[in-house]
């Protein structure tokens, strides 16, 4: 493998991009340093992560044998962030699982016995320790926010919640244990026949305490763990019902109870559309504007205001651009991993911590497709390269980095709604900038137009290097061919291969501007310096309790292709580098 890099290594050159004609432009005054509050706080490496609904768990990390596949392109990501993807296991099923100790198959098996309520029986799937076996397999240190059942409600039901919580915190010790949800989506209770009668955010509120408060005292405090453990309310819409924040405020979700406080983080869910919901067509076309994002999330960013002001932190453990399970030709295409980059960067601008792509192992959604299923064999889908991008954009800064947002109202004509720039920051200086251009161009079409960013990154950028990595396919329909940074995935391995070693490279002129050409459904980031993911990435200790993080005394460096080719080159010519 080195031999071939190394020869692969000599054919790299530094050259200028060669692009079709730009058609129009945008000016773009780039704040060289941090300044205002359309800047994210600093990124956490493990920000872009991944939700598995809990019934599906074994498709993604394997039975009897381990799913290396899966495994390989998480350990890509934790290679360029410096820590692997958040992963919240949550979802439906959550509510459906009962934890019994005997049972030890790595699988979960129906209850033939089964008693409780639910248009789904709340005590329908049955799991044992082999559940956290498999869990157990995903990179070191993977940061894990873990569901437990709410709907379940029978008399014995706090000694099913704590034996189900503790089985959590001896069993997981390859992964951390960084949380417990009680409940999906409580709001959905009634619909789903959980619950019957005044079911409400007061009611939800109360079940919710009192679970974490037996978890707390019989669970976390013997292990030492914080009281502040928990994510509520996971939800899956607010608007218009007693389950918004200020309600759940107003009935004490944040108070005190026996002499602890219990929620450590607001957590709420969304999809961009929705089969069944969303009014309007579900197109890939719609999904490119990127307007729509958000007109979509208007409401969303109320709620993260409004959380973040009762000074708790919130994430979004479940979100996709299509639910539940995608739409083929939509969900699965190169334009959808232009939604999912923008989309990172767009809720990084509104200070949410974390955000969860949910995933089933049947979804058209799904970064990768796990196992084989309607006869096709596992492979990774477009999404997934754009998870391997904001991972190296967050990695690049080596936990100092912070993403800005950058008007582009300016853009109009064919390309209203679909451009978008974001400023990016390490160490509180000016280090990159992501462009977007989301105009839907189909592989058809051979001789594509671009839009030209015209960005003005200051005079402390004068007579700069910046190199230029791509997020490019055919075309906005294009189901395979995306690369990433020169970059693709085996669809059996999950490993990295440099398939375009060229380095693309311009420079900004004495006063600090750069002109940077982004073809019609494309996405470029602009570094300064030096090629993105050629620099050394330090790797986080996972061993550390929730809500707080340690860096390793030796860093490690990136193992992709990119970065062992780009390295060798610096060498050679002086660069530097159920559903």
């Amino acid at each position: 493998m080195v031999h071939s890099l190394w020869a692969a290594s000599l054919s790299l050159a530094v050259v200028f991009p060669s692009l079709s004609l730009a058609q129009e432009s945008l000016s773009l005054s780039v704040p060289p340093k941090r300044s205002d509050a359309t800047v994210s706080a600093e990124l956490d490496p493990a920000f872009a992560g991944f939700g598995i609904e809990p019934s599906n768990l074994f498709s993604f990390t394997g039975g009897d044998t381990p799913n290396t596949f899966s495994i390989q392109l998480l350990q890509n990501l934790a290679d360029y962030s410096g820590a692997p993807p958040h992963i919240r296991v949550g979802g439906n099923t959550q509510d459906y699982m009962i934890y019994d100790e005997t049972f030890t198959s790595i699988s979960w098996k129906r209850n033939v016995e089964s008693t409780a309520q639910g248009a789904i029986a709340a005590d329908s799937m049955i799991i044992g320790p082999g559940y956290f076996q498999a869990l157990d397999r995903f990179p070191k240190g993977t940061w894990i926010t873990y569901g437990l059942n709410l709907a379940y409600q029978a008399s014995d039901y706090t000694d099913r919640i704590v034996k189900h919580a503790q089985a959590a915190v001896n069993n997981l010790k390859n992964v951390q244990l960084y949380s417990f949800e009680i409940g999906n989506e409580p709001d959905l209770y009634l619909q789903n026949q959980m619950r019957s009668g005044a079911w409400d955010g007061a009611a939800y509120s109360k079940a919710f305490l009192d679970r974490a408060d037996s978890v707390y005292k019989q669970v976390l405090e013997p292990a030492k763990l914080p009281a502040t453990f928990f994510e509520g309310p996971c939800t899956a819409s607010t608007i218009g019902n007693t389950f918004e924040i200020p309600q759940l405020v107003d009935n004490g979700f944040l108070g005190d109870v026996n002499g602890n406080l219990y929620v450590g983080w607001w957590n709420q869910h969304d999809y961009f559309q929705f089969i069944g919901v969303t009014v309007e067509p579900i197109t890939l076309d719609n999904l490119m504007n990127l307007d729509s994002t958000n007109t979509q999330f208007k409401y969303w960013e109320k709620q993260i205001k409004i959380g973040l002001s009762t000074g708790v932190p919130y994430v979004l453990r479940e979100m996709s651009s299509v639910g539940p399970i995608g739409m083929h030709e939509v969900s699965d295409t190169f334009g959808a991993a232009l939604w999912t980059l923008n989309f990172f960067c767009y809720v990084a601008t509104l200070n949410v911590s974390s955000v969860q792509m949910h995933m089933t192992d049947n979804s058209n959604a799904s970064a990768w497709q796990p196992i084989e299923i309607w006869g096709k064999k596992p492979f990774v889908r477009p999404q997934y390269y754009a998870h391997a991008a904001i991972a190296q954009i967050i990695g690049n800064g080596n936990g100092t980095t912070q993403i800005g947002s950058l008007s582009t109202s300016g853009a109009g004509g064919d390309y209203k709604g679909r451009i978008r720039a974001y400023s990016v920051y390490a160490n509180g200086n000016i280090q990159a900038a992501v462009l977007i251009n989301s105009k839907p161009s189909p592989s058809t079409e051979s001789n594509k137009a671009s839009y030209t960013f015209d960005l003005d990154l200051g005079t402390q950028s004068a007579n700069k290097d910046v190199f230029l990595s791509y997020l490019t396919a055919d075309g906005s329909e294009s189901l395979t061919g995306t690369s990433w940074n020169g970059m693709t995935y085996d669809d059996v391995t999950g490993l990295a291969s440099q398939t375009d070693n060229t380095i693309y490279k311009t420079r900004t002129d004495g006063s600090g501007k750069v002109s940077v050409q982004v073809r019609d459904t494309q996405a470029v980031v602009a570094n300064l310096d030096w090629l993105l993911g050629s620099n050394v990435v330090e790797q986080v200790d996972g061993s550390t309790t929730a809500g707080s993080r340690r860096k390793s005394s030796a860093g490690h460096t990136l193992t992709s292709p990119r970065t062992m080719a780009v390295s060798l080159v610096a060498v050679m010519i002086g660069f530097f580098c159920f559903a």
